[in-house]
């Protein structure tokens, strides 16, 4: 998930998806433990995926960026904060 999508989400969108992808990850090394999973770099994926995560909900505390306070915004808004 890019970052632009996570920003255009509410925070209780946010930490819906961060659960999902902790739970996600101990699926995955269960899988690779118990060699159930062909490609180990969905691990390495799914934890950027948490550190992408954590670190916007990090910036909305801090107040350095807030987070969409009514979710996903219009496809012309998006096209603008990206530059």
């Amino acid at each position: 998930m890019k970052s632009y999508e996570i920003r255009a989400m509410s925070l209780d969108e946010v930490r819906s998806e961060l659960r999902d992808a902790l739970e996600g990850i101990s699926n995955l090394k269960f899988q690779l433990a118990t060699k159930q999973l062909s490609d180990a770099l969905r691990v390495r994926y799914a934890r950027r995926n948490v550190a992408r995560l954590k670190t916007i909900l990090r910036e909305h505390e801090s107040g350095v960026r807030k987070l969409s306070a009514s979710g996903p915004q219009r496809e012309e808004d998006r096209q603008e904060a990206r530059g």
